[in-house]
């Protein structure tokens, strides 16, 4: 490899396949392409690159401080590296899958980023109520969660984000209808309005919620929020069966407990876990929905890989 001097330093902006958009320390944007056939760059990758006529080639991807990213039977998702913060945007309507939440809260825990919960639509007093209710024993787990309002677009739902988001870097996730395009719009004004023609540069055509974006709310400060598509489908297999319930803080809080130091939490006497469970209403118990899903993730990531 040549010499670091020879090469420019750059953000990774935006990805697509194998095609990324980097960033100059200036504020210039030109499209790179990877050494060889595969892509290691992600999104909010700090790399560096050789200019080629009017693009360039990634020749090093320097080292991340976190990388966030989801696997199923198939393939390897990465969603971006170098994360403070992943924020889960959820609503009061449609009715949030706490399944999904639960999902995307593992993966940040596994990765050691994190997590911030935020609910929209609080103008939408009683469905609100409803879906406050149900995150409040996430709140007893120490996981910050906002009310929102994103559809009035307010200076105060505004200052509260920013309140959480300054100086970092954040990865903002959430399903269909919960508000994320407003969110980001909200922090960032007209940056939406670049995707179609980052799209284009990307080769994605006008697909362009299939490309992971970084915008900025303030360079100046390093605010930055990344867009990402793939909530939908948020498969754990990266994280081992034996691990999970060390990634959920309600298990996590049970798991020295137990009888047996190789408890599975599923059918062991003298397991903590079980205990807290059945045990409902109690202060450090465990709801029956949450321990549902710890039982379906387990038999999900106990199953043989195909590949």
């Amino acid at each position: 490899m040549m010499d670091r001097s020879e090469l420019d330093s750059g953000l990774v902006v935006a990805a697509h396949g194998r095609h990324v958009l980097v960033e100059t320390p200036d504020g210039k944007r030109v499209i790179c392409h990877p050494r060889g056939k595969k892509s290691a760059a992600v999104v909010g990758d700090r790399v560096l690159w050789q200019a080629s006529r009017d693009e360039g080639t990634i020749e090093k991807v320097e080292p991340r401080t976190s990388l966030f990213y989801r696997q199923d039977e198939i393939r390897t998702k990465s969603f971006a590296a170098n994360l403070d913060t992943v924020l889960i945007l959820i609503a009061a309507e449609p009715v949030f899958s706490e399944s999904q939440l639960a999902r995307a809260l593992i993966a940040a825990e596994a990765a050691q980023i994190t997590p911030l919960i935020a609910l929209n639509k609080s103008d939408l007093v009683d469905p609100f109520e409803r879906a406050w209710a149900r995150l409040l024993p996430y709140q007893h787990m120490h996981y910050g969660v906002l009310p929102l309002s994103l559809r009035l677009s307010s200076d105060v739902d505004k200052a509260l984000l920013l309140k959480h988001l300054h100086g970092k870097t954040t990865l903002v996730l959430g399903p269909s209808g919960a508000g994320k395009s407003t969110l980001i719009n909200l922090l960032a004004p007209g940056s939406l309005a670049q995707t179609g023609e980052i799209s284009q540069a990307l080769n994605s055509g006008k697909h362009t919620t299939t490309a992971t974006t970084l915008y900025w709310a303030d360079r100046a400060s390093g605010t930055a929020l990344i867009d990402s598509p793939g909530f939908q489908e948020f498969g754990l297999n990266h994280i081992a069966p034996t691990n999970l319930a060390s990634c959920m803080p309600d298990l996590k809080a049970h798991m020295g407990n137990c009888k047996f130091y190789n408890c599975t939490h599923l059918h062991e006497p003298g397991c903590d876990v079980m205990a807290a469970v059945a045990d409902t209403g109690a202060a450090g118990s465990i709801t029956t929905s949450r321990y549902r899903i710890y039982k379906e993730l387990f038999a999900e990531l106990s199953q043989p890989q195909r590949y």
